[in-house]
């Protein structure tokens, strides 16, 4: 587990002079932040300060649960990619064609895979549409739409105003009043269309993948009655994705009429679904809440696993002991379940024991085959930590296979201290400079991609990445 102002532009009287009257000025503000709460969802996560958790487990398994639906709806394979969120709201979202966010909350809340995995295709029936770039040009229209009416509305309230016409002032600020409503309407009313549609699409995918669409709605008819309550006690997710009673009652129609209605997820997809229940509320909540929500008289596995993390948590003497013992219990009962292995190297890093974690994290990866990229990066922090001679060259070598498949930040910043102690600098500052770029921070990034690019040798791998970032030139 490794556990971003709108301003009003002053608008131009027809008569010569500028004016701000005060109450366009409040209806263009409130419309304006309205617009802007929408496209801020189509910023890059690191700008929206989405705080992103990496695990090899939940991944895979989150992976597992889209995979099918993906390519059911034509979106390819690997061309998504399923990111975490860490927040205890139950919400998912898209916000290009590249990535499915979903909440930590959505994960420990569903108790089943199907209500994941009902969620994913609904999100898939939003890429698959091109409901994020239609919604994108519409909002944009509809800005500058928004923003004619109202000079329009500003001119003839001045209009009536020096004509002493009080019928053309009244016909200024009622288009005043009612054009920033007749946006918003038009725009919900699309809204409204584009979920209609992804519930319709993301059934069909669950049908062609022969899955049952009963977590779609188990999610939606629990979320419905949230309508009627105020925006500040909903979950995101109902007020990103309105349920309208016409729209739940299709729904219900639609998935009780599949074949695949009473379909059930297998035995050994519903315990790994638990396990990573289990680890998330083991690494994330209170251990007082981990011990509560799974008591001791609770035996199974994926209490053990919550149990187990929360212990080493709670601290005190005998702590890490007493979270071994129960990890060592999940490895004795599975022995071939790589992520038991990888949590019992976790939590011996975190207590300083980088050495005896090496081969517990080596197993892991053995065991994890394809899924290990995350697995190795551990093992190269493990093995820097470790002094062991040889290590830092080892890690290099963890690190850059890493990378072929899974770009993250947390690697090239391994690699950098990694090329730092060979002494080689301009590899390190190049590497650096790929981690601030992946974390959103162009500036720091071309600052160290400077620093390294006149040492690095012309068209190397490490020089072509460091001219990308020199020439990278965000999107306004």
């Amino acid at each position: 587990m490794v556990l971003a102002g709108h301003r009003p532009e002053r608008v131009r009287r027809f008569g010569g002079k500028d004016t701000m009257n005060s109450t366009r000025f409040r209806a263009g503000i409130f419309l304006g932040l309205f617009l802007l709460g929408l496209t801020s969802s189509f910023a890059p996560a690191q700008a929206r300060g989405l705080s992103l958790i990496r695990d090899s487990e939940i991944e895979a398994l989150l992976n597992e649960y889209a995979r099918p639906v993906f390519k059911a709806a034509g979106l390819g394979s690997g061309r998504i990619a399923m990111r975490i969120v860490r927040n205890d709201a139950f919400n998912a979202f898209v916000v290009d064609g590249r990535n499915v966010f979903v909440h930590t909350g959505m994960l420990m809340q569903s108790e089943t895979p199907n209500q994941v995995i009902g969620v994913v295709a609904h999100e898939a029936g939003h890429i698959a549409g091109g409901h994020m770039a239609s919604l994108r040009h519409r909002i944009k229209k509809d800005q500058t739409r928004a923003l004619l009416l109202q000079i329009l509305a500003v001119g003839l309230m001045g209009a009536g105003a020096a004509a002493g016409d009080r019928e053309v002032a009244g016909a200024g600020t009622g288009l005043l009043y009612g054009g920033n409503e007749i946006v918003m309407r038009s725009l919900l009313a699309e809204r409204r269309s584009q979920e209609s549609a992804a519930d319709q699409a993301g059934l069909a995918y669950l049908r062609a993948t022969k899955q049952s669409g009963r977590g779609m709605l188990e999610t939606f008819e629990r979320f419905a009655q949230q309508e009627y309550i105020s925006d500040t006690y909903k979950d995101p997710f109902v007020r990103s994705h309105p349920i309208a009673t016409n729209r739940l009652n299709q729904l219900r129609r639609l998935v009780e009429r599949s074949k695949y209605y009473n379909q059930v997820d297998s035995a050994e997809m519903q315990l790994r679904h638990d396990l990573m229940r289990a680890k998330l509320s083991g690494y994330l909540e209170p251990p007082s809440t981990v011990f509560n929500r799974y008591p001791r008289t609770d035996t199974s596995l994926p209490a053990r696993y919550a149990r187990g993390i929360a212990r080493y948590f709670q601290g005190g003497s005998g702590g890490l002991q007493a979270a071994l013992a129960e990890i060592d219990y999940l490895i004795n009962a599975r022995p071939t379940y790589p992520y038991f292995r990888e949590v019992k190297g976790d939590l011996l890093m975190r207590s300083g024991k980088s050495k005896q974690a090496i081969p517990h994290l080596r197993k892991a990866i053995s065991l994890a085959g394809g899924g290990a990229s995350l697995i190795r990066v551990q093992l190269a922090s493990a093995l820097q930590n470790s002094g062991q001679r040889g290590s830092v060259k080892e890690s290099v070598k963890l690190l850059r296979k890493s990378l072929i498949g899974d770009k993250n930040p947390r690697a090239y910043r391994l690699l950098a201290t990694a090329y730092y102690k060979q002494g080689d600098r301009p590899k390190a500052d190049a590497m650096t400079a790929q981690a601030y770029f992946l974390e959103g921070n162009l500036q720091q990034a071309q600052i160290f991609a400077t620093r390294a690019h006149r040492a690095l040798k012309a068209g190397s791998p490490e020089w072509i990445k460091n001219e990308d970032i020199l020439k990278f030139q965000p999107r306004g």
